[in-house]
């Protein structure tokens, strides 16, 4: 029997079965339709990071709010400015970006019209304009007016914006009891709903909740007989048991590791001249095990960034460096001039405040680098206070070993790095010294303990020095065990220095105790700072974070911009009141996931209802639970497990995604900054290259042809079909596959589609009709089956 093409299977069983069809195919009010970019806003992300810095170094002495009337009425120092152009017209063509004027003027294609005029920029810098033209030119969009260049910071006015406030105390307010609430969150919620008029939505099922549950809390689907012994759970206190269990899990850390990851940018893989270039899994694997320990989360601050600086830290503790460890890194070319080589290493400092302050703080620090920030309270002073400690900090590696036992595996790995330089050439003239080596190499290997030990990307204090060498080459100069304050770069140009900066913290943080960062590079003192002077904010942002992940919103919209440019949030007493719980309970961050999972506001089914929607359509004031698509990681992670074939051992070294034997969880597939694999990035996975605040969900063709086609997603319908073998009983068939995905039973219009597809030859197999006939039944299951794991109800969450 000929295969059936499996879009003919899709046809005859999705487009006549009321299940919403194809993830990609459905068309309801919470489902995205259409073909939205990847990564929406990294235009704007680009802008912001390299092509301001650039317009402001360059361009801004003669085309700023100031000056730009008598310069040709062009301004590059706001996003209007560049919008409108000056008197030669608009800036970029989106017709034909390659004849923009912008670039016509860069690449000096008119004796006329020359810019900068004193000298044609780096093909580098020409490559960042011509990048950003191509791409659409996005610009941002000023939630506020932009700050004069001419006006200085009101720091005062600016610690009384919400976000910058200490922490305050909240009384929870009075509601009529209802019956509704059960952990003191649900006041403000229900406070904010009644205000407008509004009513909560009806508990969820019991199956429903506990496969919400299940993907929140470990990233995986519930078990069948799990979710029967839910339903008939009558206990009063069967949801609090479920969560306890959860929380208690291994694979909690999995879950929300990835979580973390995402912000950290992290990756398996650094360039080819850092060394090692494949122990990025140590870091992760340290992000596990720290959130399956529940360690504070304030002892999780100050891990990553000054594990080597802390007292009594476990030798093992040390991999958490890996978050600025793993840090991008940019090639230098010693051959360049000193003034090119500067820049490069002023913009690896930059990448790592950009990820330190939007990670911990929800600010873009990084926006002061060539001038006061715009909209915040974050002077330029700010960012060379802070970009002292990254330039008095280096890149490094070690064995997650005691000090002494490291430094022996460093020696004997030096060593035999040496005597390999060696061997070499006398191997190649065969030359009978080369035995001797050999064995000598041998004698090192295996009487040093622990000399195959991986090791970690971790940090050390030393402060680096772009030198010239000679006349025409470069030279870093590395001084061990120092510390450097910087020089405000005027305009974020290194070759233009102005007045020396003290390491410190932000201004608009009044200091606790000493001003100024004198211990080593001071990456203790900022995990200090972090904790006590911004302790506030710093607990607003990570109860944002985690509330974001149980509801696809936050109580503020910008997780990673808690200043002026970002969202304020929507039930400012709710966030004020888990923040200052969080710190009161020893920064517990099972406690915060607790208190949500156990919230009547978390339990609301996600039923749509007309009245409730059109006064709050973006559901800001949670009167439902928003219906959520999983993230690929769990995606896949459930495929893998209802197939029956996934494997759950922890931790350990990456593999490739595309590797159709890979069955470990999602977190373990290799991610590699330098190219991340297709299939992740068709499924919204961040690049690995930059902070990402959140997934942001789309709906591709990509997409919809990775479920119907890719040879991936055959195989898990072949793997599936393995598991239901043994039961001879379609309908039985049915009802176990129906509950492993949806963690339900197939309603009668359901089975009927089934039956129609699968064709009469269901069950075993008739002894006496010709083996076409039975192995035609297999494919056609198999089709069913891999149609199935592409419906919404799999890859949603209600």
């Amino acid at each position: 029997m000929p295969r059936l093409p499996l879009n003919s299977a899709f046809r005859v069983l999705v487009l006549s079965s009321p299940l919403c069809g194809l993830n990609c195919f459905a068309a309801t009010d919470e489902v995205p339709v259409g073909n939205i970019p990847t990564q929406p806003g990294l235009g704007v992300d680009y802008f912001e990071t390299q092509v301001r810095p650039l317009l402001t170094r360059r361009c801004s002495e003669c085309h700023s709010t100031e000056t730009g009337a008598e310069n040709g009425g062009l301004i590059l120092d706001t996003a209007e400015g560049i919008a409108a152009g000056g008197s030669r017209g608009s800036m970029i063509s989106m017709d034909d970006p390659a004849k923009s004027l912008i670039l016509h003027a860069v690449d000096y294609l008119d004796s006329d019209l020359q810019m900068p005029p004193d000298g044609k920029l780096p093909s580098e810098e020409l490559e960042i304009l011509r990048h950003w033209v191509r791409e659409g030119a996005a610009l941002p969009e000023y939630k506020i007016t932009p700050r004069p260049r001419s006006h200085s910071i009101d720091f005062d006015a600016g610690r009384a914006y919400w976000s910058f406030r200490p922490l305050a105390a909240v009384t929870l307010p009075v509601v009529a009891d209802s019956g509704w609430t059960r952990v003191p969150l649900d006041s403000f919620v229900l406070a904010k709903q009644l205000e407008h008029h509004l009513t909560p939505n009806p508990e969820a099922d019991r199956a429903t909740l506990l496969r919400r549950l299940s993907f929140d809390v470990i990233g995986l689907p519930p078990a069948p007989e799990d979710v029967a012994a839910f339903v008939a759970d009558d206990s009063p206190h069967a949801v609090e048991e479920v969560v306890d269990r959860l929380l208690a899990s291994p694979h909690y850390g999995e879950r929300w590791a990835r979580v973390w990851l995402d912000l950290a940018r992290y990756t398996d893989f650094t360039p080819d001249w850092q060394s090692p270039t494949d122990r990025g899994w140590l870091f992760r694997d340290w992000v596990v095990q720290a959130l399956n320990d529940n360690i504070p989360y304030d002892r999780f601050v100050r891990l990553q960034l000054a594990a080597d600086l802390l007292p009594d830290v476990e030798p093992r503790d040390l991999a958490a460096l890996g978050f600025l460890g793993l840090s991008p890194t940019y090639w230098k070319e010693l051959r360049l001039a000193p003034p090119v080589i500067e820049q490069i290493v002023a913009d690896e400092w930059d990448e790592r405040i950009d990820a330190v302050s939007r990670t911990f703080l929800g600010l873009t620090v990084s926006c002061a680098r060539c001038h006061d920030h715009k909209f915040d309270p974050v002077s330029t002073e700010d960012y060379y206070a802070l970009a002292g400690i990254f330039a008095s900090t280096q890149l490094d590696e070690r064995p997650l070993l005691p000090d002494a036992e490291a430094k022996a595996v460093r020696t004997a790995r030096e060593q035999v790095k040496q005597l390999e330089v060696t061997l070499k050439p006398l191997e190649e003239q065969k030359s009978p010294e080369s035995d001797a080596l050999r064995q000598q190499i041998e004698i090192l290997k295996k009487g040093t303990p622990h000399f195959d030990s991986p090791f970690a990307h971790i940090l050390r204090d030393a402060s680096v020095y772009v030198l010239p060498e000679g006349d025409e080459l470069t030279k870093l100069e590395y001084r061990e065990g120092q510390a450097r304050d910087l020089p405000v770069f005027r305009r974020g140009n290194p070759a233009n220095p102005g007045e020396i900066v003290p390491r410190r913290f932000l201004s608009v943080f009044p200091p606790e105790e000493s001003t100024n960062f004198n211990h080593g590079s001071g990456r203790a003192q900022l995990a200090e700072a972090l904790l006590n002077e911004a302790r506030g904010l710093t607990a607003r942002v990570i109860v944002n974070r985690i509330w974001d992940q149980h509801f696809s919103a936050g109580l503020v919209r910008t997780p990673s911009d808690f200043g002026a440019q970002g969202d304020r949030p929507t039930h400012p007493e709710l966030l004020e009141y888990l923040a200052a719980e969080l710190v009161g309970r020893n920064w517990d961050l099972k406690w915060l996931h607790r208190e949500i999972l156990l919230s009547a506001t978390y339990r609301q089914s996600s039923a749509f209802r007309d009245e409730e929607h059109a006064a709050d359509p973006d559901n800001r004031l949670l009167w439902r639970v928003n219906r959520r698509r999983l993230d690929l990681e769990m995606w896949r992670d459930a495929t893998l497990a209802v197939s029956g074939q996934l494997d759950l051992s922890l931790g350990g070294p990456s593999r490739p995604v595309d590797d159709l034997n890979n069955v470990r969880r999602t977190l373990y597939v290799t991610i590699d900054r330098e190219e991340l694999h297709p299939m992740l990035r068709m499924h919204d996975f961040p690049e690995a290259s930059s902070h990402s605040p959140r997934r942001e969900p789309t709906t591709t063709p990509l997409q919809q042809l990775f479920v119907l086609n890719s040879p991936w997603m055959e195989k898990q319908a072949v793997a599936l079909f393995e598991t239901l073998k043994p039961i001879m009983d379609d309908d039985e068939r049915l009802d176990r596959v129906y509950r492993g995905l949806f963690s339900r039973s197939p309603e009668p219009h359901e089975m009927q589609i089934a039956k129609q597809f699968l064709g009469p030859t269901g069950g075993e197999p008739d002894v006496d009709a010709p083996a076409a006939s039975a192995d035609g039944n297999e494919v056609r299951w198999k089709d069913y089956l891999q149609a199935l794991l592409g419906l919404n109800e799999f890859h949603f969450v209600d």
